[in-house]
């Protein structure tokens, strides 16, 4: 990581409000575990994507371990606006957090939405959603602490059943100057249950700072679609991303250009194999046949990959 943020000192950071003053839609790479890193960053930044968050990182580890620091992010001059996402559960650790990193990205956002078990169970994610005044002790906090008025203080959540809960959250969250919200438009318990974009227009009609609405967007028309549902300031996606990185150009489907991308991406910034190999997996599922998938998805070194791909695309 050092050698990256050394370079990341002489960049210029950017303030992300910027974007949704911008009057388009804000398009939105969403933190995803293991692969919203560096290097698919750079692939889905070539193909429109405005803002990028990382994975998420526990607030603790990362402030308590070097090690943590370094294993768990990298950047570099080109990877701005960006945001890293942490997950915390006292406003004293992330604010440590903050600081270390605010001199490396344009802000961060508290998760307030991860339903898994083990984030719940320790205090992190979802869970949050029920503390309202912990989320709001949290943004307070961090706004108090970090000098620079353009690093965004931004919380991701989930809905609850009782609606009037999750607008009560956002609006105390925006009180104690959060710059946005991201609305996954599940409850804890819904997985692939069809997503409540009613209750992101609901909560996006209750508040006087951007929302971003998040949740089954596979293609930039999906995108246009839920804006129109939600009358929502930003578009946040995952697995459309994953699927599609040039979704968001308009592309259908990924094009062999941005298979491409990725390969040469990939390889300058070292990723591992297994990381490398999983993104194409993604990227190819709509556009190989069944046998062909067969084939690629259990090659196990990076020059089988490059060696199929060269046969099979002419990449």
């Amino acid at each position: 990581m050092i050698g990256d943020i050394r370079e990341t000192k002489e960049c210029q950071l950017k303030d992300p409000m910027d974007l949704f003053h911008s009057g388009q839609v804000v398009k939105i790479c969403a933190p995803m575990v293991r692969y919203s890193k560096l290097a698919f960053r750079t692939l889905v930044r070539k193909y429109s994507c405005d803002l990028c968050y990382t994975p998420m990182i526990v607030a603790a580890d990362f402030v308590r371990s070097a090690k943590a620091r370094d294993s768990e992010f990298t950047t570099n001059k080109g990877d701005h606006p960006l945001i890293v996402q942490f997950a915390a559960k006292e406003a004293q650790v992330l604010c440590d957090a903050a600081r270390i990193i605010c001199p490396f990205a344009d802000g961060i956002d508290l998760n307030c939405g991860c339903p898994q078990r083990w984030a719940i169970s320790e205090g992190y994610g979802a869970c949050l959603i029920n503390k309202p005044e912990l989320v709001k002790d949290m943004v307070r906090h961090v706004r108090s602490q970090i000098d620079n008025p353009k690093f965004s203080v931004s919380i991701k959540i989930r809905i609850h059943e009782d609606l009037k809960r999750t607008v009560d959250l956002c609006q105390k969250a925006e009180a104690a100057g959060v710059s946005w919200i991201t609305v996954h438009g599940r409850n804890i318990e819904e997985r692939h249950q069809p997503v409540h974009y009613d209750a992101i227009k609901i909560i996006k009609q209750s508040m006087s700072i951007p929302i971003v609405a998040n949740g089954d967007i596979k293609t930039l028309k999906d995108a246009e679609n839920v804006h129109h549902l939600t009358e929502a300031d930003g578009i946040m996606v995952a697995r459309g991303l994953l699927a599609n990185p040039a979704m968001f150009a308009g592309y259908e489907e990924t094009p062999f250009q941005c298979i491409q991308d990725w390969v040469d991406i990939a390889l300058e910034h070292g990723t591992p194999f297994t990381c490398f190999h999983h993104h194409l997996m993604y990227m190819m599922e709509r556009i190989t046949s069944k046998q062909e998938k067969k084939v690629f998805n259990v090659l196990s070194s990076t020059s089988a990959v490059l060696d199929y791909l060269n046969d099979h695309f002419g990449v």
